[in-house]
């Protein structure tokens, strides 16, 4: 499995169940930074590949990532270090419950590409089953772990099916996250959508809601998508 290389780092992906894919660039491109958050945790880091796009979109000087398993944590670790903001970048290796339990700090910024392939399909890869199934880590988990987590004018940004949206959004309700941001993501103009973006905190507004479209037709990516991802792709 060939390394991933975007224009200022480069993700080792093959001792990760869930490779280097369009969510993750997306959430880690379009998470705001207007804030400009010191503190940043990206939860269920993979390859860790968000945590590094933000390290070279932000200023943050602590950009924290938790990955559960063995050999995603291991590999993490690694693109952390080789990368230019190894001193900013720090991977626990816990279980999301576990850090709830043990953690006490507050992030600015809090981002999540979570596993949600809810129906139990098995591929007979074990650790990529785990890595997609939301029962690694339950949304309601999520949602009451960053509540803890985020401080008072802090934003948590998800991407998860737009089929799900509805129902995130009640889950984040109760526990005082309210969706200020949210981009509906389609792969061509005739698709339907199948991604949210979405980004909470603890400020009840009116939600900005607007849409994305990937390809025009087979490897034309649109204008808006080139704009958002030019950072990071090296043929954009």
């Amino acid at each position: 499995m060939k390394p991933f290389k975007f224009k200022e780092f480069t993700v080792h992906q093959d001792q990760c169940a869930m490779k280097v894919g369009t969510d993750g660039v997306l959430l880690g491109a379009w998470a705001s930074l207007e804030k400009q958050p010191e503190s940043i945790l990206d939860i269920g880091s993979g390859t860790g590949l968000i945590a590094l796009q933000l390290a070279q979109r932000s200023l943050a000087e602590t950009i924290d990532a938790i990955e559960l398993d063995d050999g995603a944590h291991e590999q993490c670790v690694t693109n952390f270090e080789a990368s230019p903001w190894a001193d900013r970048l720090f991977c626990y290796h816990a279980g999301f419950d576990e850090f709830v339990d043990e953690m006490d700090d507050k992030y600015d910024l809090i981002v999540s590409n979570p596993p949600f392939y809810a129906e139990d399909v098995p591929s007979g890869d074990q650790s990529r089953d785990k890595a997609r199934q939301s029962s690694s880590l339950p949304f309601d988990e999520l949602v009451h772990g960053v509540s803890k987590f985020l401080t008072k004018s802090g934003n948590f940004a998800v991407i998860i099916p737009y089929k799900e949206e509805a129902y995130f959004v009640h889950l984040a309700k109760s526990v005082d996250l309210f969706p200020n941001r949210i981009t509906r993501v389609k792969g061509n103009p005739n698709a339907d959508f199948k991604r949210s973006l979405m980004e909470f905190s603890f400020h009840d507004s009116e939600p900005y809601i607007d849409s994305l479209v990937i390809e025009e037709g087979r490897h034309q990516y649109t204008k808006e998508y080139i704009k958002l991802t030019q950072a990071f792709y090296l043929k954009m």
